[in-house]
């Protein structure tokens, strides 16, 4: 076999067997595929799709391209993972929520792609922090926090590293079939015995409409319960940001405000509904509800926050984080206010649109190489219904230089539209798909 004719197959739309797939994956691992090889072929798959079989045959190869994990733990390994969206640090609540109910949490995670965010880029926003972490030392930190957030080392699914990073840059990132891969063939390659997807549906989203929210959702669970591993999804709203904020270290400054107070909103109220999955299906809760009331008192409890401030000394993080988490956190240069021009009710919001400005401030990536500065982004953002008068704020730029300010408030402001009647706000959850 050999790249080319693998790549013409896909293009004339012949159905590629499983060999032929595996050996695609082994030479991305390996780089007997080239990096126009791999954009070529990512492009023909956006085009011409490689089918149910053929999810499952990449998934598998990709994750068989380098190791997978095993355990010896005294309790359930559970994961989560979100297609993506903007506003979404739902990761950094949830994951030391889960190991306070008695989860452990190797969470193997992404960074930014397209217009949303990276988890990954959200965690070493926090100074020291390190998420390339050893296999040995990972088992070490599920002993000592239960829960990590790390990325996936040069042996775990290396075929998708590559691959990864060329889809971000070749426009080839909403492909039901690339991103199905993507995603289980690292969560498989940690061996979860539960796993819960967020699928995102919305402005803010890669998925539009809920019918192809629907199509993911179902590829997903079908694909990695195939395989064994027991899974779920749940289809939740992003026709506006989760918290208001988009950037790396504004993000984890909501999540800080969260994890350190009672506060309630849509993050706690996502984090729980998806924890509550994980818990009933791992049977840590005797059903759904009971796990979601069981990751909301671990949330406003703070006994979350300290098993925050324990994973994030784990990878390097500084000790006292928690306790002074304000202090820690970068801030950006430049930090305006965008004020309202007239009267009316936030009626939409451009979630994309949104992202997008937050990369081009320098909080996402516009090329592989790109370095990330974590203190850029959007806080302060109006929500959906909200009211709001000539003069008031619509939002606040956090940026590097005056002149990248001034183009995130021009996209802003194309991007949230404001009406004068109000319109009813999505519900939160969509759909559940068992």
């Amino acid at each position: 076999m050999d790249a080319r004719s693998i790549i013409a197959s896909l293009r004339r739309g012949e159905t590629l067997s499983e060999d032929q797939l595996r050996w695609f994956a082994q030479g991305l691992a390996d780089f007997t595929v080239s990096d126009a090889q791999a954009g070529a072929f990512a492009m023909a798959v956006c085009l011409r799709g490689l089918g149910a079989e053929g999810r499952r045959a990449l998934t598998l190869a990709m994750r068989d391209s380098g190791d997978v994990l095993s355990w010896d733990l005294d309790g359930p390994v559970l994961d989560k993972h979100s297609t993506g969206g903007v506003g979404d640090c739902v990761s950094l609540l949830l994951a030391p929520a889960l190991a306070e109910c008695g989860a452990y949490v190797p969470m193997i995670s992404g960074r930014g792609l397209g217009h949303t965010g990276g988890t990954l880029d959200k965690m070493e926003a926090i100074p020291g922090v390190t998420t390339q972490v050893p296999q040995d030392r990972l088992v070490e930190i599920m002993r000592e926090a239960g829960c990590a957030i790390v990325s996936a080392t040069a042996q775990i699914a290396p075929a998708d590293k590559r691959l990864y990073a060329i889809r971000d840059v070749t426009s080839t990132v909403e492909s039901l079939d690339l991103i199905t891969a993507s995603i289980l063939s690292k969560k498989l390659a940690a061996s979860p015995d539960g796993l819960v997807l967020d699928v995102k549906l919305g402005s803010g989203a890669f998925m539009k409409t809920m019918d192809e929210a629907r199509a993911l959702a179902t590829s997903l669970s079908e694909t990695a319960n195939a395989v064994g591993c027991k899974t779920s999804a749940v289809i939740t709203d992003m026709n506006q940001p989760l918290v208001p904020s988009l950037g790396n270290a504004l993000e984890v400054a909501e999540v800080m405000k969260i994890l350190t107070s009672d506060h309630r909103g849509p993050l706690v109220d996502i984090s729980a509904a998806l924890g509550g999955v994980l818990l009933a299906n791992a049977g840590l809760a005797a059903d759904e509800q009971e796990g979601a009331k069981r990751i909301v008192d671990a949330v406003t409890s703070s006994r979350a926050a300290e098993r925050f401030g324990r994973m994030v000394a784990a990878v390097g993080g500084p000790l006292g984080f928690v306790q002074d988490w304000r202090r820690f956190l970068p801030e950006a240069n430049v930090i305006s206010e965008v004020r309202a021009t007239k009267s009316g009710y936030v009626t939409a919001i451009d979630g994309e649109q949104l992202g997008l400005a937050v990369v081009r401030l320098g909080g996402g990536r516009m090329v592989e190489s790109d370095q990330v500065n974590p203190a850029v982004g959007l806080s302060e953002l109006v929500r959906l219904g909200q009211k709001v008068e000539v003069g008031m704020p619509l939002a606040v730029v956090h940026a590097a230089r005056e002149e990248a300010a001034d183009a995130a408030e021009a996209t802003l402001r194309s991007a949230i539209k404001i009406a004068p009647d109000a319109t009813a706000i999505p519900e939160l959850i969509h759909e559940r798909i068992a």
